[in-house]
Protein backbone atom coordinates (compact mmCIF):
# COMPACT_ATOMS: atom_id res chain seq x y z
CA UNK A 1 0.00 0.00 0.00
CA UNK A 2 2.85 2.59 0.47
CA UNK A 3 5.31 3.36 -2.55
CA UNK A 4 8.78 2.87 -2.08
CA UNK A 5 8.73 7.03 -2.24
CA UNK A 6 7.98 7.48 1.70
CA UNK A 7 9.42 4.13 2.69
CA UNK A 8 12.53 6.80 3.22
CA UNK A 9 13.35 9.06 6.10
CA UNK A 10 12.77 12.67 6.10
CA UNK A 11 14.08 14.44 3.19
CA UNK A 12 14.75 17.89 5.14
CA UNK A 13 15.15 18.27 8.86
CA UNK A 14 12.79 19.60 10.84
CA UNK A 15 14.09 23.96 10.54
CA UNK A 16 11.30 25.27 12.74
CA UNK A 17 7.86 24.84 14.97
CA UNK A 18 4.70 24.30 14.01
CA UNK A 19 2.88 27.73 15.16
CA UNK A 20 6.17 29.04 16.84
CA UNK A 21 4.44 31.74 19.27
CA UNK A 22 2.15 28.97 20.73
CA UNK A 23 4.33 25.85 20.49
CA UNK A 24 4.56 24.11 24.01
CA UNK A 25 2.98 26.99 25.76
CA UNK A 26 0.43 24.65 27.54
CA UNK A 27 1.53 22.98 31.00
CA UNK A 28 0.73 19.39 31.27
CA UNK A 29 1.19 18.31 34.78
CA UNK A 30 3.60 15.12 34.94
CA UNK A 31 3.14 13.83 38.34
CA UNK A 32 -0.98 14.28 37.77
CA UNK A 33 -3.56 11.85 38.02
CA UNK A 34 -5.73 10.64 34.54
CA UNK A 35 -8.12 13.86 34.93
CA UNK A 36 -5.80 16.50 35.39
CA UNK A 37 -3.41 15.07 32.22
CA UNK A 38 -6.80 14.97 30.31
CA UNK A 39 -7.97 18.05 31.13
CA UNK A 40 -4.56 19.52 30.16
CA UNK A 41 -5.29 18.14 26.53
CA UNK A 42 -8.89 19.14 26.19
CA UNK A 43 -8.78 22.01 23.22
CA UNK A 44 -7.36 21.08 19.66
CA UNK A 45 -10.50 18.41 19.79
CA UNK A 46 -13.06 20.97 19.76
CA UNK A 47 -11.39 23.14 17.86
CA UNK A 48 -11.62 20.45 15.30
CA UNK A 49 -14.75 19.28 16.11
CA UNK A 50 -16.04 22.76 14.73
CA UNK A 51 -14.82 22.30 11.61
CA UNK A 52 -17.76 19.28 11.08
CA UNK A 53 -20.42 21.19 11.88
CA UNK A 54 -19.67 24.75 10.33
CA UNK A 55 -22.48 26.17 7.96
CA UNK A 56 -21.72 24.62 4.96
CA UNK A 57 -22.52 21.23 6.48
CA UNK A 58 -26.38 22.49 7.54
CA UNK A 59 -27.70 22.82 3.55
CA UNK A 60 -26.88 18.89 3.39
CA UNK A 61 -28.25 17.85 6.72
CA UNK A 62 -31.38 19.77 6.18
CA UNK A 63 -32.23 18.45 3.01
CA UNK A 64 -31.37 14.77 3.81
CA UNK A 65 -34.09 15.02 6.77
CA UNK A 66 -36.45 16.65 5.24
CA UNK A 67 -36.62 14.94 1.67
CA UNK A 68 -35.79 11.05 3.52
CA UNK A 69 -36.37 11.26 6.94
CA UNK A 70 -34.13 9.99 9.81
CA UNK A 71 -32.70 7.11 7.16
CA UNK A 72 -29.27 9.51 6.01
CA UNK A 73 -28.58 9.56 9.98
CA UNK A 74 -26.21 6.50 9.34
CA UNK A 75 -24.34 8.03 6.56
CA UNK A 76 -23.53 11.21 9.24
CA UNK A 77 -22.58 8.23 11.82
CA UNK A 78 -20.40 6.47 9.19
CA UNK A 79 -18.38 10.03 8.36
CA UNK A 80 -17.84 10.87 11.90
CA UNK A 81 -16.33 7.36 12.64
CA UNK A 82 -13.89 8.37 9.39
CA UNK A 83 -13.42 11.80 11.13
CA UNK A 84 -12.27 10.08 14.53
CA UNK A 85 -9.91 8.02 12.32
CA UNK A 86 -8.57 10.48 9.94
CA UNK A 87 -7.84 13.07 12.90
CA UNK A 88 -6.66 10.51 14.98
CA UNK A 89 -3.70 10.09 12.37
CA UNK A 90 -3.48 13.45 11.71
CA UNK A 91 -2.23 14.22 15.61
CA UNK A 92 0.28 11.45 15.87
CA UNK A 93 1.69 13.09 12.90
CA UNK A 94 2.17 16.11 14.46
CA UNK A 95 3.07 14.45 17.99
CA UNK A 96 5.97 12.00 16.94
CA UNK A 97 7.17 13.74 14.01
CA UNK A 98 6.98 16.96 15.62
CA UNK A 99 5.47 18.30 11.67
CA UNK A 100 2.21 19.53 10.95
CA UNK A 101 0.99 18.09 8.05
CA UNK A 102 1.98 21.40 6.05
CA UNK A 103 5.52 20.84 7.02
CA UNK A 104 5.54 17.40 6.21
CA UNK A 105 4.93 17.63 2.88
CA UNK A 106 7.55 20.32 2.63
CA UNK A 107 9.79 18.00 4.02
CA UNK A 108 9.22 14.92 2.03
CA UNK A 109 8.27 16.01 -1.16
CA UNK A 110 10.44 17.93 -4.69
CA UNK A 111 9.31 22.18 -4.16
CA UNK A 112 7.25 22.07 -7.50
CA UNK A 113 4.67 19.37 -5.78
CA UNK A 114 4.51 21.24 -2.64
CA UNK A 115 3.73 24.47 -4.47
CA UNK A 116 0.66 22.41 -6.14
CA UNK A 117 -0.01 20.91 -2.93
CA UNK A 118 -0.14 24.51 -1.80
CA UNK A 119 -2.39 26.14 -3.96
CA UNK A 120 -4.80 23.32 -3.53
CA UNK A 121 -4.93 23.72 -0.03
CA UNK A 122 -4.90 27.55 -0.15
CA UNK A 123 -8.26 26.84 -2.27
CA UNK A 124 -9.80 24.79 0.20
CA UNK A 125 -9.25 26.87 3.18
CA UNK A 126 -10.99 30.04 0.78
CA UNK A 127 -13.90 27.79 0.05
CA UNK A 128 -13.99 27.13 3.74
CA UNK A 129 -13.59 30.54 4.75
CA UNK A 130 -16.52 30.90 2.14
CA UNK A 131 -19.09 29.02 3.91
CA UNK A 132 -18.41 30.62 7.00
CA UNK A 133 -18.76 34.24 5.66
CA UNK A 134 -22.08 33.27 4.08
CA UNK A 135 -22.90 31.46 6.91
CA UNK A 136 -22.35 34.24 9.22
CA UNK A 137 -24.10 36.86 6.43
CA UNK A 138 -26.83 34.63 6.42
CA UNK A 139 -27.32 34.27 10.18
CA UNK A 140 -27.21 38.52 10.70
CA UNK A 141 -29.61 38.65 8.27
CA UNK A 142 -32.18 36.18 10.23
CA UNK A 143 -31.45 37.72 13.47
CA UNK A 144 -30.49 41.16 13.09
CA UNK A 145 -32.35 41.75 9.29
CA UNK A 146 -29.27 43.42 8.44
CA UNK A 147 -28.52 43.01 4.39
CA UNK A 148 -26.60 39.88 3.45
CA UNK A 149 -23.87 42.17 1.41
CA UNK A 150 -23.49 44.32 5.07
CA UNK A 151 -23.09 40.83 6.48
CA UNK A 152 -20.44 40.17 4.33
CA UNK A 153 -18.41 42.97 4.94
CA UNK A 154 -18.80 42.67 8.95
CA UNK A 155 -17.09 39.33 8.55
CA UNK A 156 -14.00 41.20 8.00
CA UNK A 157 -13.92 42.38 11.48
CA UNK A 158 -13.31 38.64 12.67
CA UNK A 159 -9.97 38.75 11.44
CA UNK A 160 -8.51 41.40 14.08
CA UNK A 161 -11.04 39.69 16.53
CA UNK A 162 -8.85 36.50 16.54
CA UNK A 163 -5.69 38.64 16.28
CA UNK A 164 -6.76 40.32 19.56
CA UNK A 165 -7.73 36.77 21.19
CA UNK A 166 -4.20 35.09 20.32
CA UNK A 167 -2.37 37.71 21.71
CA UNK A 168 -3.89 36.60 25.03
CA UNK A 169 -3.16 33.04 24.74
CA UNK A 170 -4.04 29.82 23.14
CA UNK A 171 -5.82 28.77 25.96
CA UNK A 172 -8.59 31.63 25.45
CA UNK A 173 -9.20 30.61 22.31
CA UNK A 174 -10.04 27.15 22.75
CA UNK A 175 -12.43 28.70 25.82
CA UNK A 176 -14.04 30.75 23.43
CA UNK A 177 -14.93 27.97 20.80
CA UNK A 178 -15.91 25.83 23.41
CA UNK A 179 -18.30 28.25 24.79
CA UNK A 180 -19.91 28.62 21.21
CA UNK A 181 -20.08 25.14 20.95
CA UNK A 182 -22.09 24.88 24.08
CA UNK A 183 -24.56 27.62 22.90
CA UNK A 184 -24.91 25.03 19.64
CA UNK A 185 -25.38 22.41 21.73
CA UNK A 186 -28.02 24.22 23.92
CA UNK A 187 -29.80 25.72 21.04
CA UNK A 188 -30.36 22.33 19.04
CA UNK A 189 -31.57 20.89 22.53
CA UNK A 190 -33.94 23.07 22.11
CA UNK A 191 -35.27 22.59 19.18
CA UNK A 192 -35.10 18.71 19.29
CA UNK A 193 -37.28 19.20 22.69
CA UNK A 194 -40.22 21.41 20.33
CA UNK A 195 -39.52 18.80 17.43
CA UNK A 196 -40.38 15.65 19.83
CA UNK A 197 -38.80 13.60 16.99
CA UNK A 198 -40.01 9.88 17.50
CA UNK A 199 -37.34 7.60 19.18
CA UNK A 200 -37.40 4.57 17.13
CA UNK A 201 -37.52 5.49 13.67
CA UNK A 202 -33.94 7.55 15.02
CA UNK A 203 -32.52 4.35 16.29
CA UNK A 204 -33.39 2.36 12.81
CA UNK A 205 -31.68 5.40 10.62
CA UNK A 206 -28.53 5.40 12.32
CA UNK A 207 -28.21 1.41 10.80
CA UNK A 208 -27.51 1.85 6.99
CA UNK A 209 -30.29 0.98 4.48
CA UNK A 210 -29.89 -0.64 1.30
CA UNK A 211 -31.70 2.22 -0.31
CA UNK A 212 -29.15 4.63 0.15
CA UNK A 213 -27.43 2.94 -2.70
CA UNK A 214 -30.02 2.23 -4.67
CA UNK A 215 -32.15 5.84 -4.85
CA UNK A 216 -30.17 7.95 -6.73
CA UNK A 217 -32.09 11.25 -5.41
CA UNK A 218 -30.65 9.70 -1.57
CA UNK A 219 -27.28 8.82 -2.75
CA UNK A 220 -25.96 12.30 -4.33
CA UNK A 221 -27.46 14.09 -0.41
CA UNK A 222 -25.52 10.73 1.26
CA UNK A 223 -22.57 11.84 -0.75
CA UNK A 224 -22.90 15.31 -0.25
CA UNK A 225 -22.92 14.70 3.62
CA UNK A 226 -20.11 12.24 3.17
CA UNK A 227 -18.15 15.03 0.92
CA UNK A 228 -18.57 17.57 3.52
CA UNK A 229 -18.14 16.15 6.51
CA UNK A 230 -14.32 15.94 6.84
CA UNK A 231 -12.64 18.89 6.22
CA UNK A 232 -8.87 19.18 4.67
CA UNK A 233 -8.01 21.86 6.33
CA UNK A 234 -8.57 19.87 9.76
CA UNK A 235 -5.99 17.58 8.84
CA UNK A 236 -3.43 20.40 8.82
CA UNK A 237 -4.85 22.19 11.44
CA UNK A 238 -5.11 19.12 14.03
CA UNK A 239 -1.40 18.00 13.23
CA UNK A 240 -0.16 21.40 14.58
CA UNK A 241 -2.33 22.53 17.48
CA UNK A 242 -1.68 19.02 19.32
CA UNK A 243 2.35 20.29 19.78
CA UNK A 244 0.88 23.32 21.79
CA UNK A 245 0.52 20.88 24.78
CA UNK A 246 3.73 20.87 27.02
CA UNK A 247 4.51 17.26 27.47
CA UNK A 248 7.96 15.17 26.98
CA UNK A 249 9.41 14.93 23.72
CA UNK A 250 10.12 11.38 24.20
CA UNK A 251 8.69 8.16 23.02
CA UNK A 252 7.22 7.81 26.59
CA UNK A 253 5.58 11.40 26.72
CA UNK A 254 4.61 11.01 22.95
CA UNK A 255 2.84 7.99 23.61
CA UNK A 256 0.86 9.26 26.09
CA UNK A 257 0.38 12.81 24.14
CA UNK A 258 -1.31 10.56 21.78
CA UNK A 259 -3.39 8.62 24.30
CA UNK A 260 -4.90 11.84 25.69
CA UNK A 261 -5.32 14.11 22.96
CA UNK A 262 -6.80 10.63 20.79
CA UNK A 263 -9.57 10.75 23.93
CA UNK A 264 -9.84 14.76 23.24
CA UNK A 265 -10.28 14.12 19.76
CA UNK A 266 -12.82 11.94 19.44
CA UNK A 267 -15.04 13.08 22.06
CA UNK A 268 -15.30 16.32 20.48
CA UNK A 269 -16.06 14.24 17.32
CA UNK A 270 -19.28 12.12 18.94
CA UNK A 271 -20.01 16.44 19.98
CA UNK A 272 -19.65 17.06 16.43
CA UNK A 273 -22.12 13.88 15.24
CA UNK A 274 -24.47 15.07 17.99
CA UNK A 275 -25.13 18.48 16.39
CA UNK A 276 -25.06 17.10 12.87
CA UNK A 277 -27.49 15.10 13.62
CA UNK A 278 -29.67 17.19 15.46
CA UNK A 279 -29.72 19.39 12.39
CA UNK A 280 -31.15 16.45 10.32
CA UNK A 281 -33.03 14.79 13.17
CA UNK A 282 -35.02 18.53 13.27
CA UNK A 283 -35.73 18.45 9.54
CA UNK A 284 -36.85 14.91 9.70
CA UNK A 285 -39.49 16.12 12.60
CA UNK A 286 -40.56 19.65 11.16
CA UNK A 287 -40.53 18.82 7.80
CA UNK A 288 -40.42 15.53 6.46
CA UNK A 289 -43.46 14.69 8.57
CA UNK A 290 -45.22 17.53 7.90
CA UNK A 291 -45.14 17.05 4.10
CA UNK A 292 -42.68 19.86 3.60
CA UNK A 293 -39.95 17.87 2.01
CA UNK A 294 -38.21 20.57 -0.44
CA UNK A 295 -37.07 22.37 2.25
CA UNK A 296 -33.53 22.53 1.29
CA UNK A 297 -31.68 25.68 2.48
CA UNK A 298 -31.13 27.76 5.37
CA UNK A 299 -33.42 30.22 4.72
CA UNK A 300 -36.47 27.74 4.14
CA UNK A 301 -35.92 26.25 6.99
CA UNK A 302 -35.56 29.27 9.09
CA UNK A 303 -38.85 30.73 7.62
CA UNK A 304 -40.87 27.57 8.46
CA UNK A 305 -40.13 26.47 12.49
CA UNK A 306 -41.80 29.42 13.55
CA UNK A 307 -44.76 28.28 12.07
CA UNK A 308 -44.63 23.99 12.28
CA UNK A 309 -43.81 24.24 16.01
CA UNK A 310 -45.84 27.44 16.98
CA UNK A 311 -43.24 29.83 18.50
CA UNK A 312 -40.88 32.41 17.17
CA UNK A 313 -38.18 30.82 19.72
CA UNK A 314 -37.16 28.01 17.69
CA UNK A 315 -35.86 30.33 14.84
CA UNK A 316 -34.35 32.73 17.12
CA UNK A 317 -32.70 29.81 18.81
CA UNK A 318 -31.69 28.07 15.09
CA UNK A 319 -30.29 31.65 13.83
CA UNK A 320 -28.47 31.98 16.89
CA UNK A 321 -26.56 28.59 16.35
CA UNK A 322 -25.58 29.45 13.05
CA UNK A 323 -24.20 32.34 13.79
CA UNK A 324 -22.21 30.85 16.42
CA UNK A 325 -21.53 27.89 14.41
CA UNK A 326 -19.98 30.70 11.69
CA UNK A 327 -17.99 32.54 13.95
CA UNK A 328 -16.11 29.51 15.89
CA UNK A 329 -15.41 27.83 12.35
CA UNK A 330 -14.08 31.23 10.93
CA UNK A 331 -11.40 31.14 13.96
CA UNK A 332 -10.23 27.54 13.32
CA UNK A 333 -10.15 28.40 9.46
CA UNK A 334 -7.70 31.60 9.89
CA UNK A 335 -5.57 29.67 12.21
CA UNK A 336 -5.21 26.88 9.36
CA UNK A 337 -4.40 29.24 6.84
CA UNK A 338 -1.81 30.61 9.02
CA UNK A 339 -0.34 26.88 9.38
CA UNK A 340 -0.14 25.98 5.60
CA UNK A 341 1.69 29.13 4.35
CA UNK A 342 4.00 28.63 7.04
CA UNK A 343 3.99 25.07 6.47
CA UNK A 344 4.16 24.57 3.40
CA UNK A 345 6.52 27.89 1.73
CA UNK A 346 8.50 28.42 5.23
CA UNK A 347 7.01 31.88 4.65
CA UNK A 348 6.40 34.34 7.93
CA UNK A 349 3.65 37.02 7.06
CA UNK A 350 2.54 39.19 9.79
CA UNK A 351 -0.39 37.59 11.14
CA UNK A 352 -2.98 40.41 10.77
CA UNK A 353 -1.53 40.45 6.74
CA UNK A 354 -2.08 36.68 6.35
CA UNK A 355 -5.25 36.57 8.44
CA UNK A 356 -6.83 39.85 6.24
CA UNK A 357 -5.86 38.30 2.29
CA UNK A 358 -7.53 34.90 3.46
CA UNK A 359 -10.72 36.38 4.58
CA UNK A 360 -10.82 38.85 1.39
CA UNK A 361 -10.04 36.00 -0.91
CA UNK A 362 -13.58 34.89 0.86
CA UNK A 363 -15.27 38.03 1.43
CA UNK A 364 -14.88 39.66 -2.64
CA UNK A 365 -16.78 36.60 -4.04
CA UNK A 366 -19.33 35.89 -1.73
CA UNK A 367 -19.74 39.79 -1.83
CA UNK A 368 -20.16 40.04 -5.97
CA UNK A 369 -22.42 36.96 -5.43
CA UNK A 370 -24.84 38.52 -2.86
CA UNK A 371 -25.05 41.82 -4.57
CA UNK A 372 -25.64 40.34 -8.07
CA UNK A 373 -28.17 37.79 -6.74
CA UNK A 374 -28.97 38.01 -3.84
CA UNK A 375 -30.26 35.22 -0.95
CA UNK A 376 -30.50 32.25 -3.92
CA UNK A 377 -26.96 33.29 -5.17
CA UNK A 378 -25.52 32.61 -1.71
CA UNK A 379 -27.22 29.56 -1.04
CA UNK A 380 -25.80 28.15 -4.45
CA UNK A 381 -22.33 29.24 -3.39
CA UNK A 382 -22.61 27.48 0.01
CA UNK A 383 -22.84 24.71 -2.44
CA UNK A 384 -19.97 25.09 -4.79
CA UNK A 385 -17.84 25.99 -1.37
CA UNK A 386 -18.64 22.12 -0.33
CA UNK A 387 -17.80 20.98 -3.68
CA UNK A 388 -14.24 22.63 -3.83
CA UNK A 389 -13.87 20.94 -0.40
CA UNK A 390 -14.50 18.07 -1.29
CA UNK A 391 -12.16 17.75 -4.61
CA UNK A 392 -9.27 19.30 -2.14
CA UNK A 393 -9.72 16.04 0.38
CA UNK A 394 -7.83 13.62 -1.16
CA UNK A 395 -4.64 16.07 -1.52
CA UNK A 396 -4.90 15.65 2.13
CA UNK A 397 -5.66 12.82 3.28
CA UNK A 398 -3.56 10.32 1.11
CA UNK A 399 0.33 12.22 2.07
CA UNK A 400 -1.19 11.50 5.74
CA UNK A 401 -1.99 8.12 5.49
CA UNK A 402 1.34 6.99 4.05
CA UNK A 403 3.43 9.68 6.27
CA UNK A 404 1.88 7.62 9.24
CA UNK A 405 2.37 4.11 7.30
CA UNK A 406 5.95 4.82 7.07
CA UNK A 407 8.29 2.87 9.68
CA UNK A 408 10.93 5.32 9.01
CA UNK A 409 9.38 8.63 9.10
CA UNK A 410 7.11 7.53 12.15
CA UNK A 411 9.56 4.53 13.98
CA UNK A 412 7.63 2.52 16.69
CA UNK A 413 4.80 5.09 16.06
CA UNK A 414 3.70 4.26 12.50
CA UNK A 415 0.12 2.38 12.27
CA UNK A 416 -0.42 -1.16 12.89
CA UNK A 417 -1.18 -3.12 9.77
CA UNK A 418 -5.08 -3.13 11.02
CA UNK A 419 -5.08 0.92 10.73
CA UNK A 420 -3.09 1.23 7.57
CA UNK A 421 -5.84 -1.18 6.01
CA UNK A 422 -8.81 0.56 7.84
CA UNK A 423 -7.21 3.84 6.47
CA UNK A 424 -6.65 2.93 3.05
CA UNK A 425 -9.98 1.62 2.94
CA UNK A 426 -11.57 4.92 4.36
CA UNK A 427 -9.26 7.10 1.92
CA UNK A 428 -10.25 4.88 -1.26
CA UNK A 429 -14.03 5.79 -0.10
CA UNK A 430 -13.47 9.25 0.41
CA UNK A 431 -11.82 9.32 -3.32
CA UNK A 432 -14.54 7.33 -5.02
CA UNK A 433 -17.45 9.21 -3.32
CA UNK A 434 -16.01 12.70 -4.18
CA UNK A 435 -15.20 11.98 -7.48
CA UNK A 436 -18.68 11.02 -7.73
CA UNK A 437 -20.05 14.30 -6.47
CA UNK A 438 -17.86 15.98 -8.68
CA UNK A 439 -19.26 14.47 -11.50
CA UNK A 440 -22.61 14.85 -9.98
CA UNK A 441 -22.26 18.61 -9.99
CA UNK A 442 -20.77 19.22 -13.51
CA UNK A 443 -23.32 17.32 -15.26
Amino acid sequence: MTSNIFRKPWRKSRTSNSLPEVFSSIHVPKDAGFCRKLFAFVGPGLMIAVGYMDPGNWATDIAGGAQFGYTLLSVILISNIFAMILQHLSLKLGIVAERDLAQACRDHFHPTTNFILWIFCEIAIAACDLAEVIGSAIALNLLFGIPLTWGVVITVIDVFLILFLQAKGFRIIESIVAGLILIILICFGYEIILSKPDLFPILHGLVPQKEVVTNPSMLYIAIGILGATVMPHNLYLHSSIVQTRNYERTDSGKKEAIKFATIDSTLSLFLAFFINAAILIIAAATFHTTGNRDVADIHDAHKMLTPILGTTFASIFFAIALLASGQNSTLTGTLAGQIVMEGFLNIRLKPWLRRLITRLIAVIPALIVTILYGEKGTTELLVLSQVILSMQLSFAVVPLVMFTNSKPKMGRFANKLWLKVLAGIITVIIIILNGILLIQELF
